[in-house]
């Protein structure tokens, strides 16, 4: 990066890490660290909640995604906007009746404590992986393109944020992830503008969009459906991601601390709903468009030397072994076959500009040939780096939309898209330090060293120990990020990950709060039992003895968990309060 480049990152950075020290004044005792004395309007309950779900992953990934397999990614939020209604329902006016600092103290004041300690650690096992990845996904990005130490860099990433996040808590959070969402739009809006300005003349923003719906990245609604029948084992389609996402948003909002923790925060319950409905509102559309700058990445490339393999670093690593003459040929036949791409395009544009419906069905038909062979090179050419370097990771789809970055935007801009990546990650990844550490006081270390099932005024002490807990998880999650490696497409990875955990939880509330009959020994053990049967069906797909895609974990944890929650009832007759 040039100078300006570096002053602008440094200056970006800076500027968050004192707004939030500016804005880390709260009152020194467990609501005022954990839930900012419940004091926040329903516009910063918003922009937290988006705050703490767009993570770097989401614009670093999710372009990649859309550059590669298209947009139908974004059907995993179909199912959104109806969990946010259960939630306003059911989930929000409970939390704020019991006054809860975290969402699993509800479930000793329904259940036991058994049952509370053991979804909080399934919270913080999953919380405390996933928020590592956080860490890691920029941080070997960048490492990759810049050459920089990536366990340096790991300890950056990490390291800056734990600066404001332990010195204010929710209230630092809330208001850091204001002015980070602010930046971030800006710099996308940006990326955006400069990918289709950087298209040749007489190309323009509709021109690109056909270009990539031809070529089948525009494939918004999917139904799933392989040769006549549905396919459980397809990733993203209209029907996994209404039923299958409308669980796993049941679940990461309703169960998941750090979004719980996000609107606890809320004056009173309408502020609350009111964060909560509009997120379901404009989460889709923001998904919608930050996929859409991978679409129109993609047509981009269509008319520029586009890169076989993205990942820079890995491949000058492999151009350097005995390999280099075989990548150099595929090189050489790729851009070839992109030359020729461009020139199909460009008639594509003409016939339909014609109105030559028959001219540009044909066209159409050779783009998608020529996309095609250029994909099988991309392979073959993973496949010599997978042998020149067997360690590195061979798929650069978390590097494609920051190699744009690098390779096309000016001076300046540069800079500030990679502040975003800073900033992205330090908007989730903060206010999942703060919620890892509430639940670690307030349903492990209060509940069990002093037997408080709530906390009181009196606790205010403990103030500091919250502090030194929110560091310690800065450091696990650091931890996790050392040795996180070769996950693929990041985005797919965390949510992966969180399905694994999600349905599970989820299974636990949906019983508490609509099978009163059922009480804390069946629901106990059905929650281990179902987590078992969970990752067996993970661990099964994932050497193809089935086909399930992972938003369906989330579908078949919830209901194993209350199947089995009835069927232990049944058994063992526990009487309920």
């Amino acid at each position: 990066m040039s100078r300006i480049d570096w002053i602008v990152l440094a200056l970006t950075l800076i500027s968050i890490i004192a707004y939030g020290l500016y804005k880390s004044s709260t009152t020194k005792n467990l609501e005022g660290y954990f839930l900012s004395n419940r004091t926040m309007p329903w516009y910063l309950v918003l922009l937290s909640i988006m705050g703490t779900q767009a993570s770097a992953i989401t614009f670093l990934s999710a372009p990649g995604q859309a550059f590669t397999d298209g947009m139908r990614f974004v059907q995993n939020y179909f199912g959104l906007p109806l969990a946010m209604v259960v939630l306003c329902i059911t989930f929000v006016p409970w939390f704020a009746k019991l006054k809860v600092f975290t969402a699993y103290e509800f479930l000793e004041k329904r259940f036991d404590l058994k049952t509370r300690a053991l979804t909080s650690f399934l919270f913080l096992l999953q919380r405390g992986l996933s928020t590592g990845i956080s860490i890691y996904a920029p941080s070997i990005i960048l490492s990759s393109l810049f050459g920089w130490n990536i366990f340096l860099t790991n300890i950056l990433m990490g390291g800056l944020l734990i600066i404001y996040t332990v010195s204010g808590g929710a209230k630092a959070v809330a208001y850091t992830q204001q002015l980070q969402l602010v930046i971030i739009f800006i710099g996308m809006f940006l990326a955006g503008y400069m990918i289709v300005h950087l298209l040749p003349a007489g190309v323009g923003f509709s021109d690109a969009l056909k270009i990539s719906g031809a070529s089948g990245k525009l494939n918004v609604i999917t139904t799933g459906n392989n040769n006549g029948s549905f396919d459980w084992n397809d990733k993203f389609n209209i029907w996994s991601g209404v039923i299958g996402g409308f669980f796993l948003q049941l679940s990461y909002f309703g169960a998941d601390q750090s979004q719980v923790g996000r609107y606890l925060t809320a004056k009173n319950t309408t502020e609350s709903r009111l964060g909560l409905l509009i997120n379901g509102l404009v989460k889709v559309p923001m998904q919608f468009a930050i996929l859409l700058i991978g679409a129109l990445l993609f047509t981009f490339y269509q008319f520029h030397s586009a890169p076989v393999f993205f990942n820079r670093a890995v491949e000058q690593q492999a151009l350097a072994t005995p390999y280099r003459d075989s990548m150099v040929n595929v090189q050489k036949q790729y851009i070839h076959l992109n030359h020729a791409q461009t020139q199909l395009n460009l008639a594509y544009l003409r016939a339909k500009e014609a109105g030559s419906s028959s001219q540009a069905t044909l066209f159409k038909d050779s783009l998608q040939r020529g996309n095609g062979q250029l994909d099988v090179l991309r392979k073959d050419y993973k496949l010599y780096i997978k042998k020149a370097v067997p360690n590195a990771d061979n798929n650069d789809t978390n590097y494609i939309f920051l190699r744009f970055v690098v390779d096309f935007l000016p001076v300046g801009l540069v800079g500030l898209l990679i502040a975003i990546i800073f900033l992205a990650a330090w908007g989730s990844i903060a206010a999942a330090l703060n919620s890892l550490a509430s639940c670690t006081m307030i349903d492990f270390h209060l509940r069990f060293t002093k037997g408080i099932v709530g906390v009181t005024e009196e606790e205010a002490s403990h103030y500091t120990t919250s502090k030194w807990y929110t560091f310690a998880w800065g450091i696990f999650c650091i931890a996790v990020a050392q040795f996180a490696n070769r996950m693929g497409s990041l985005i797919e990875a965390v949510n992966i990950l969180g399905s694994l955990f999600y349905g599970v939880i989820l299974g636990v509330f949906l019983v508490a709060f609509y099978i009163k009959s059922i009480g804390g020994k069946a629901v106990f053990w059905a929650a281990i039992i179902g987590e078992i049967g969970v990752v067996s069906l993970f661990v099964l797909n994932q050497h193809n003895i089935i086909g399930l895609s992972f938003l369906w974990l989330n579908v078949a944890g919830a209901l194993l968990v209350v199947m089995l929650s009835m069927i232990f009832q049944f058994m063992i007759k526990e009487t309920t309060v």
